[in-house]
């Protein structure tokens, strides 16, 4: 009983450098999803949009008025089997760890900053910047926010389809879809917010710079 007890205790702490332990996982997803989420506050607070499913959710926000956080869980629920398929349990329970956490976090953020003015392109670069850098966290500890890009690798492994070329393709009609509910400025403030993310995870995220799983 007592050598379980301390092998217990050796996976919650014990680190290499080639895997983090329990507890780094965890702070690793928490700071990831408050990071997204204060993103995401800064993107909503000046009304802009962005790709994905986090794209997605804002459409459904601003056309219906549900809150954000429980559309940006719910659109992500399909997606936790392919992930489950294509990148196993324990991506999957961090993934799911994170969003539901960035969604409860998005809905509390109001509460917390109020934000009674905001220049839209600022909100673009911070808000942009914010985010890549949560899920840079989480990317660190092999988890995400979901959405499109689990689809694109499994519609890759199933069709030979170049998974890049997906996601751009799901990208692009959110933000087609966007000019219904949003005025030429905001979508081209939401353009460039999208960039921005997209360019820091794209120069900070190499998998041969970092090997810790």
């Amino acid at each position: 009983m007592r050598d379980m007890i301390w092998k217990n205790r050796a996976r919650l702490w014990a680190t290499t450098p080639d895997r983090h332990s329990l507890l780094e996982d965890v702070q690793g997803v928490l700071a990831g999803a408050m990071l997204a989420s204060l993103g995401v506050t800064l993107f909503s607070a000046a009304g802009l949009l962005t790709g994905g499913t986090v794209g997605l959710a804002f459409l459904v926000h601003y056309a219906t008025d549900m809150r954000f956080g429980l559309v940006f869980f719910l659109v992500n629920l399909p997606f936790y089997y392919l992930a489950f398929r294509r990148l196993g349990p324990a991506f999957t329970v961090k993934t799911f760890s994170a969003i539901a956490l960035t969604a409860v976090l998005s809905d509390m953020m109001p509460r917390l900053f109020a934000f009674q003015s905001i220049n839209p392109i600022a909100a673009a670069l911070f808000g942009g910047l914010t985010v890549a850098a949560g899920m840079l966290a989480l990317f660190r500890h092999r988890a995400s926010l979901g959405g499109f890009g689990i689809l694109a690798l499994y519609l890759q492994d199933r069709f030979g389809w170049r998974a890049g070329f997906i996601q751009l393709a799901f990208d692009g009609m959110v933000l087609l879809a966007s000019f219904f509910i949003a005025t030429p400025f905001v979508i081209l403030c939401s353009v460039l917010g999208a960039l921005v993310m997209n360019l820091v995870i794209a120069i900070n995220h190499r998998n041969d710079r970092y090997i810790a799983m």
